[in-house]
């Protein structure tokens, strides 16, 4: 698909644009409204994929939580291994569009791989997720920063106090889910890995602050975020934190989000994915 179009998808679904000014724009690139309309379920996600790991899976538990939060009730998404014994701990964050079926099968994904996943709202000061994605992600942008960043560090105190957890916590994020992994390793001294996939960087002043280990992936064609690469590996080096940061080339913004086809890398989704269940088997057994 052109880069171009492609490109404008991001731009709508982080600026974002309006979705009457996006269509426009689109009609533009493929020539015609029609064109257009046939090329949009290909840019826009498709929940019937997302089932990597059933819900009825055989080694696994879910069930759905709340936990007090700054000022609210956080809802959130629990999974965990049916096997006894304790385990690491880790907060799956989801995109700009609130929690979805995709984020909830990365935390199966978790939980399946020995760890208990906590998929926390984002949006619970507001009810909860919407069914309009455009909805969710203008409320996204209504969230109290400090608050929201409260509700996730509380997340590790509900997975902290859990019969199931070693002590031990870590977190990955997609997109501002990266983002808010880059605040939490930041900001939560007590977290061992920070996993963030292409999120923007935290402000290299705060790299001091940071004790996690911490993994960012990329995608080679994600310009937009990966201008922030430089300052943020830079800031870590000299902060002396554990770091590994990745890039794949050719991949886009959200190649591992198997319910977004045409930014779906399957080969960079399956390599990053190992590298972050070998991280999280190095911090947090």
């Amino acid at each position: 698909m052109d880069q171009r179009i492609i490109n404008l998808f991001d731009e709508y679904t982080h600026k974002p644009l309006s979705r009457e000014t996006f269509l426009k724009r689109l009609a533009q690139l493929t020539g015609s409204t029609t064109a257009a309309l046939a090329v949009l379920p290909l840019l826009e996600v498709n929940y019937a994929q997302a089932a990597t790991v059933a819900e009825n899976d055989e080694d696994i538990l879910t069930e759905d939580i709340t936990y007090p939060g700054d000022g609210t009730t956080m809802q959130g998404y629990l999974a965990r291994p049916k096997a006894g014994g304790k385990r690491g701990a880790v907060i799956v964050i989801h995109e700009n569009r609130g929690l979805n079926p995709h984020t909830m099968d990365v935390a199966r994904r978790v939980a399946k791989a020995g760890y208990l996943a906590l998929a926390p709202n984002a949006l619970s000061p507001f009810g909860g997720t919407p069914e309009s994605e455009d909805e969710a992600r203008t409320l996204i942008g209504k969230l109290e920063a400090p608050k929201n960043l409260n509700n996730f560090l509380k997340g590790f105190d509900y997975l902290r106090a859990r019969a199931e957890s070693n002590g031990k916590t870590g977190c990955v994020g997609f997109c501002w889910g990266g983002a808010m992994a880059n605040q939490l390793a930041v900001h939560s001294p007590q977290l061992q890995a920070a996993v963030a996939y292409y999120g923007r960087q935290a402000e290299a002043a705060d790299a001091p602050k940071i004790k996690a280990a911490v993994q960012l992936h990329y995608g080679g064609l994600d310009e937009r975020v990966n201008a922030g690469i430089p300052a943020y590996e830079e800031a870590l080096k000299k902060a002396g934190v554990r770091h590994e940061i990745y890039v794949y080339e050719g991949a886009q913004h959200a190649f591992l989000n198997d319910t977004a086809p045409t930014r779906y890398n399957p080969e960079a989704a399956k390599l990053a994915w190992e590298r972050t269940l070998r991280f999280f088997g190095e911090t947090l057994s």
